[in-house]
């Protein structure tokens, strides 16, 4: 599926309506250039996952821990420079926790991700503020959250 996005309002708007859709053990990953939105579209699903809390990158902590109607765990892996940091953290708690996981630079470590997941490729066009989106994925809930967004 591909959504053109314009903007922060709309980039806001898709992240709540996504975020509404999340459920427990659900694990969205967000892959794109440096400046793509990752972050900002983080924010926007932690808005539709009812977080109160300011959601910041974790660039330089891996992961942050937020309370919301679940439990969210953002991950940024953009820094990781081996990937037994993230099995010192027990990431696999994360990834088949009760909680939603969402990773941004997920890309790096795709191979440690479960197989049923949410992809979410954010990509920049020749207008600054207009990005593509492309979702993908695999499992059950990735058809159902499709579904939904259709």
């Amino acid at each position: 599926m591909e959504i053109k996005i314009n903007g922060l309002k709309e980039t806001e708007e898709f992240g709540i309506k996504f975020g509404k859709l999340l459920e427990p053990g659900d694990i969205v990953c967000l892959n794109g250039d440096l400046g793509a939105g990752k972050t900002t579209m983080t924010k926007s699903i932690g808005v539709g996952l009812d977080v109160d809390e300011y959601i910041t990158s974790p660039t330089f902590t891996l992961i942050n821990m937020y309370r919301g109607r679940m439990v969210v765990y953002h991950f940024d892996v953009y820094r990781l420079e081996n990937v037994d940091e993230l099995y010192d953290l027990g990431f696999d708690e994360y990834f088949f926790g009760e909680g939603v996981c969402i990773i941004e630079w997920a890309e790096k470590i795709h191979k440690l991700i479960p197989e049923d997941r949410i992809i979410i490729d954010i990509k920049k066009t020749s207008h600054p503020d207009e990005r593509i989106l492309h979702i993908g994925g695999h499992g059950n809930r990735y058809e159902e959250i499709i579904k939904e967004l259709k």
